[in-house]
């Protein structure tokens, strides 16, 4: 097993332990999307607790951030601050840790949940480093659901306008909302296609889960210089947790005690 498939299984308990204590938490999603942050945060992204507050740092949105609890286990696994309290308190009275990032804790850029916002945001952020002459990139992350809010057609547009070629979104395409699937709720088909009628160079990543897949879409995107990309990660949600896999249920959900043994078993076989 490659260390960033390691990595993201390590982080998929630390999110299994989170919302098994804290009965909170959007569980389904946080499996889907934990091996695009392991990448983009263990791999390509220049950005650390170190340089946090430099102006020439990457950023990240998720603008998904009803997985926020994904994103806490992650910052806090590379030393924006304590993990462990991450886990002990998210969702907890008076904690800093609530349900949707944040800027109260280090290392979140926006505070994001209401969604179709964090795209608007990132091609403000990159049309800025463009203009200030800097060399970041501006990363965001993007449900699929999502997809149904019509302010991130306005940001594509954008993007593709002032040909962005550094910011790269990601669209986490698990197939599946709180309501059902996502086809049958708002259909998100042709995606790639709509992205490209905007100018944006579009690559398509077949198993979403696979950080070594994901870790080759993300540096072709740097080998991009004249538009946004999009990297459009085919995903499972619940992934690495049978009972959890492609199930709209587990969109937010609590595990009984015997269901969060049964999952940590699942992972730890596969860390094994």
């Amino acid at each position: 097993m490659d260390t960033l498939t390691r990595k993201a299984y390590e982080l998929r308990k630390d999110i299994l332990e989170m919302v098994y204590r804290s009965k909170a938490g959007h569980i389904g999603g946080d499996l889907s999307v934990i091996d695009i942050l392991t990448v983009l945060y263990f791999d390509q992204m220049n950005v650390s607790p170190e340089n946090f507050h430099d102006s020439n740092r990457d950023r990240f949105l998720l603008s998904k951030g009803h997985c926020a609890d994904a994103l806490f286990c992650v910052l806090g696994e590379k030393g924006f601050y304590d993990k462990q309290e991450a886990i002990h308190t998210f969702s907890q009275y008076g904690s800093k840790f609530i349900g949707h990032p944040n800027t109260e804790i280090n290392g979140v850029e926006i505070n994001s949940g209401s969604l179709g916002h964090g795209l608007s945001i990132g091609v403000g952020m990159a049309l800025a480093a463009k203009m200030d002459k800097k060399s970041y990139r501006t990363y965001v992350v993007i449900g699929d659901g999502e997809m149904a809010e019509g302010s991130n057609y306005e940001a594509m547009m954008a993007a593709g306008h002032y040909h962005l070629n550094n910011l790269c979104a990601t669209i986490d395409l698990n197939g599946l909302q709180i309501s059902g699937t996502t086809d049958d709720v708002m259909s998100s088909s042709s995606l790639a296609e709509k992205f490209k009628a905007f100018h944006w160079n579009v690559i398509e990543v077949e198993d979403g889960n696979n950080c070594q897949l994901l870790k080759a879409a993300y540096e072709a995107a740097k080998k991009c210089l004249d538009k946004p990309t999009l990297v459009l990660a085919n995903t499972t949600k619940g992934k690495g947790v049978s009972y959890m896999e492609n199930a709209a249920s587990w969109h937010h959900g609590v595990m009984t005690e015997e269901q969060y043994k049964q999952a940590v078993e699942e992972i730890e076989k596969v860390l094994a």
